[in-house]
């Protein structure tokens, strides 16, 4: 139900686009200095922008009090920076590694034209208001064609448009020139499509060709093309469907397609009679993907689908309305229109039409603006003669991906193709690149192929330039690569200095623990349980069960294993139930198990102990015995016995799971030691023992207080967490005194302060 495939593959092609200049553009930092950290000046102009970039919103944002703060901070992470720096930290091959990836990330935005694409955005989007129908006649010709070939394909599909502009029937021709294979069955016609839809050279004529009109020569990477518009709709938005089908295979035999014919029929027949839709999918629906979706398709708007489908759908008016039964090459279909909805607006779609102007043929537009603008920018120049040359001396070997060149060539050396504000990029450096990119050609010349690779050099020789030279030229990428710099250092020797050494260095955590014990303290606490529930008889009868020590599971698992006469062994036929129990207790350890004998009166073992084969069996596969209820007797006397086997869960979350499986809102339980301020209705409650209930708009509580814990220390154990925390502050405090001392800090404070009344004044 697609558009045939060459029309929908992204193209690659070369389109003029005019570019704007970068916005923001600055060399070195400048600035005044404001201090120095042992010889290393703190220069205004780096404060200042980190400063802003960090503050703008604040209210107190260039007050005085601000400004000291956030320099005092500054001033910090600048002398663990230094300290990093002194180590080696930033010489180090994973540093290198870990920033260059970041570097990478961080230049994209820059190596691209943003204005470019925000026009190809909203280019696009305003498109989508408008669906176009048009013809077409291809005549395929490579993007890599030899100029002979490719000269050929143009004068035929030349010839062509003469014919065509003079008047002679567009269907016809497309039915006898077109190398298009779906031309033979429809004339060239592609339906209804609108933007995004066929790749951009394509689209482009389709909406600057008035209709009954023929386009221009349009060429993209599958040839050279010629269009006639034959229709302009306003957008019909998207629709979303369910259909029945029937399958048939046009071209078939007679009595299938009569078949086929019948069904649909009777099957519309049935929906007009009024019998449910989704019985009727799912009885008879040849379709296997939507069937079990009650025919449900994803929603789709014009040139999606088969323009016969397409049609119909678009057709139904409102929300349940069904179609007659429809003919498509695939058989029969019988439409039930879902609902349907105009475009979105734009910026509800603008993050979608980003991502596939990115993708498609339109991002080489923004590829050549950003290439025509850093090629004036960055002032490359081109020896034509040698480039020339260059091309000429292409011969088999290139082809065949064996291409061999002279190091030591003295003219290689000093033939330059260009240059790049002034470096020189020799024919030497551009055979080194062919080099390590040519590949076995057999669809194409030597010097054709020199060409390709010739281009590709120059793009990426200056795309290379430009994003080595991105921090002379942008202040925030600059900035940006430092931050990110500065960051990993910051991380590796925060990491080693303070954050592992706290949690690795257990003497010193204990000795930090003991000398502020008095920090770490228990208030008074209360054991209790609290219950919060739908009614109040939920509340009365899960209190009456909190008073056994374990608790029925939500989703109970039990068995029934009977031994055989005279038999110690488990019944094989039992092993895949108890598998099963095992299960449950490996997946949640609050579960139990229960074994409840039920003996066969008048008949007496002989030997052995069921008892134990049974709790070893469990045991062999990891239950911890202390799991394990039995009431089973390790010599009963019977020698047929039912063993009934069963789970109980020791967690009041199991009666919570129990009441809340019908209603999520039934019951909830929590427990643990509560301190003032930690539960509302545990404060409510008086702070001795005892079950205290409570009522509040509509929702019942039950507080039940098993003992009051006096005020004490807490162990370390208890407060792992936090003192790990204020360990962590001591030592950054001693270390930042120890790099102080190290590389000792002078602030001008006049110079700040002239940042306050600067900011003041401009405010």
């Amino acid at each position: 139900m697609n558009k045939p495939f060459w029309i929908l593959i992204p193209l690659v092609f070369v389109f003029a686009c005019k570019s704007n200049q970068p916005a923001t553009t600055n060399s070195k930092p400048q600035g005044t200095v404001l201090g120095t950290i042992g010889s290393d000046p703190i220069l205004s102009d780096d404060f200042s922008y980190v400063y802003t970039k960090n503050n703008m919103s604040a209210e107190n944002a260039y007050a005085e009090s601000s400004l000291k703060e956030y320099m005092n901070l500054y001033v910090n992470f600048r002398l663990k920076v230094k300290e990093a720096e002194a180590l080696g930290l930033d010489t180090t091959a994973s540093f290198k590694s870990e920033l260059d990836g970041y570097k990478k990330q961080l230049a994209q935005p820059y190596l691209t034209e943003k204005e470019v694409t925000q026009q190809l955005i909203k280019e696009a989007y305003d498109r989508m208001k408008e669906e176009v129908r048009a013809s077409h006649i291809l005549i395929v010709v490579k993007p890599d064609a030899d100029p002979k070939d490719t000269l050929i394909a143009y004068n035929k599909i030349k010839a062509i448009r003469e014919k065509a502009v003079k008047g002679e029937n567009f269907d016809q021709l497309a039915k006898t020139n077109s190398q298009d294979p779906s031309a033979a069955t429809n004339s060239g016609d592609l339906g209804y499509f609108t933007s995004l839809q066929m790749v951009y050279p394509f689209e482009d004529a389709a909406y600057k060709t008035p209709v009954g009109s023929i386009s221009n020569i349009v060429r993209t990477r599958f040839g050279y093309h010629i269009l006639k518009v034959t229709g302009r709709r306003p957008s019909q938005g998207e629709v979303h469907t369910a259909h029945i089908m029937i399958r048939y295979t046009s071209g078939g035999n007679v009595e299938d397609s009569l078949a086929a014919y019948r069904k649909i029929e009777e099957i519309s027949k049935k929906l007009a009679a009024g019998e449910p839709w989704n019985t009727i999918v799912k009885t008879f629906s040849e379709d296997v993907q939507s069937r079990e979706k009650n025919g449900e398709l994803p929603w789709f708007s014009t040139g999606r689908m088969i323009a016969s489908f397409e049609d119909a759908a678009f057709a139904l008016k409102n929300p349940g309305d069904i179609s007659q039964p429809v003919l498509t090459p695939y058989g029969w279909h019988i439409i039930k229109l879902i609902d349907k909805k105009g475009l979105p607006p734009f910026e509800e779609l603008e993050p979608t039409l980003k991502q596939k102007v990115n993708r498609d043929s339109r991002s080489e537009l923004n590829k050549k603006a950003f290439l025509d603008r850093i090629k004036k920018e960055d002032e490359f120049k081109e020896n034509t003669s040698n480039v020339n040359a260059t091309m000429l001396m292409a011969d088999s070997t290139l082809t065949k991906g064996a291409m061999k060149y002279d190091a030591n060539d003295a003219k290689n050396k000093k033939a330059i193709l260009f240059t790049i504000k002034n470096e020189p990029y020799s024919r030497l450096n551009f055979y080194e690149f062919v080099r390590t990119k040519q590949k076995s050609r057999s669809d194409i010349s030597p010097i054709v192929y020199m060409g390709q690779l010739y281009n590709q050099y120059t793009e990426e020789s200056l795309t290379k330039w430009e994003e080595n030279h991105l921090t002379e030229k942008y202040v925030d990428y600059r900035m940006l690569v430092k931050e990110y710099r500065d960051g990993i250092l910051l991380f590796q020797l925060m990491d080693q200095k303070v954050w592992s050494k706290a949690v690795e260095d257990t003497t010193g955590l204990r000795k930090f623990f003991n000398d502020n014990r008095s920090k770490y303290q228990w208030k008074e606490r209360a054991k209790a349980t609290v219950l919060s529930a739908s009614s109040k008889e939920t509340l009365g009868k899960v209190q009456e069960e909190l008073k056994s020590p374990d608790y029925e599971v939500a989703d109970p698992i039990e068995t029934d294993l009977r031994y055989a006469k005279n038999k110690m062994e488990i019944p094989k036929e039992s092993i895949s139930s108890l598998d099963k129990l095992v299960n449950s207790l490996l997946r949640d350890k609050k579960v139990v198990l229960y074994l409840v004998e039920t003996p066969i009166k008048n008949e007496t073992l002989k030997s052995g102990s069921r008892k134990d084969s049974l709790i070893q069996y469990f045991v062999s596969k990891g239950i911890n015995a202390s799991r394990i209820n039995s009431s089973i007797s390790s010599s009963a006397n019977s020698s047929h016995a039912l063993v009934k086997i069963y789970l109980r869960s020791t967690s009041k979350k199991a009666i919570e799971a129990r009441y809340t499986a019908k209603n999520p809102l039934a019951l909830q339980i929590t427990d643990g030691l509560y301190q003032k301020g930690d539960n509302e209705w545990v404060d409510k409650s008086e702070s001795k023992p005892g079950a205290y209930s409570f009522e509040n708009k509509e929702r019942f509580y039950l507080v039940i207080i098993d003992k009051i814990e006096a005020p004490r220390p807490k162990e370390l154990e208890e407060c792992r967490g936090l003192v790990i925390s204020d360990y962590q502050n001591y030592l950054e405090k001693k270390w930042l005194e120890e790099l102080k001392a190290k590389y000792p800090v002078s602030l001008n404070e006049a110079e700040l302060n002239k940042m306050v009344k600067t900011s003041n004044a401009t405010k």
